[in-house]
């Protein structure tokens, strides 16, 4: 979207002020892709297969175990070794750091929603100060920029609410630059700031919810992990001639639990079950409903 900076620098009297702000646009560029190779599987989907894929590790492990046990001539030791629990130790760590990732980002969605919330009603607010028609324009669109962003959070609206909110962001910047050239002065520059905040925390939320994800090496190397540590298990029960499924069983169920809450936490928010709550900007859409002329 086209915004002249010079002009935040002109009001503000630090011609600074826009470099810094063009560079604090230019980082949320920067995708991080991994997490989308799962989004086209429903989280249950996701889980069952996660407990199939784990399951067949472990049989591998089995058979290769009972085999290697066929074709020995010397006495095997069958005792669950030190090696089985590194490889489950290795990948509880790992799973571990995999969760607080996810977590963290889940956090910082939550954050995001607040301070949009904040920026939004500040700038709505802000508006009252304004002349007739900047003043019932400028809420009207910020109105409608609040409906769309709710609306966005809704299956297959993405695409189009974010359409709509770049064609939001450059009216109300349109709105804000007109009263700036007639009035510069720092209630002016203060609006200005504050349009400028909603086009950045506007950025940091698609930044957080859709390009900030878990890179796909680190579901590689989970996965990975996971298979190694269930063919060491199995060969350690086809060497024992049992499967123990009454302790396998539970342990392939929580691991496979845990693996798919970690994706659901770091799909957007209208691909997954777990939901960010949105309450701060429905109490905004209220109030400004309520406020309205």
């Amino acid at each position: 979207m086209p915004i002249d900076y010079r002009l935040l620098g002109q009001l503000t009297g630090c011609p600074t002020a826009a470099i810094t702000y063009d560079i604090g646009l230019e980082k949320f560029t920067d995708a991080n892709m991994g997490g989308e190779m799962f989004d086209s599987l429903s989280i249950p989907s996701m889980y069952i297969g996660t407990v199939v894929f784990i399951l067949l590790s472990f049989e591998a492990g089995h058979q290769i175990g009972r085999y290697a046990l066929s074709h020995s001539r010397n006495t095997v030791d069958t005792a669950p070794g030190p090696m089985v629990g590194s490889i489950l130790a290795t990948l509880a760590f790992v799973l571990a750091f995999t969760f607080n990732m996810a977590a963290s980002r889940f956090d910082l969605r939550k954050q995001n929603v607040l301070a949009e919330t904040i920026v939004i009603n500040t700038a709505y607010m802000q508006a009252d100060f304004l002349d007739q028609p900047h003043k019932s324009e400028m809420q009207r669109v910020l109105r409608e920029y609040v409906d769309v962003r709710l609306r966005g959070l809704e299956p297959g609206n993405r695409e189009n609410a974010l359409t709509k909110s770049h064609e939001l962001q450059q009216i109300l910047w349109n709105q804000v630059a007109s009263v700036a050239r007639q009035n510069p002065n720092i209630f002016s520059a203060r609006l200005v700031q504050s349009v400028l905040d909603i086009i950045s925390i506007h950025e940091k939320r698609l930044t957080a919810a859709t390009r900030n994800r878990i890179p796909g090496s680190i579901w590689f190397t989970l996965y990975a992990i996971s298979a190694f540590a269930m063919l060491a298990m199995g060969s350690q029960t086809g060497l024992a001639r049992t499967r123990r499924l009454i302790q396998v069983i539970p342990l392939v169920l929580v691991f496979s639990a845990l693996m798919t809450l970690v994706a659901d936490l770091d799909r957007p928010a209208e691909l997954g079950l777990i939901k960010v709550s949105q309450e701060a900007m429905i109490s905004l859409q209220e109030s400004m409903d309520r406020a309205r002329p």
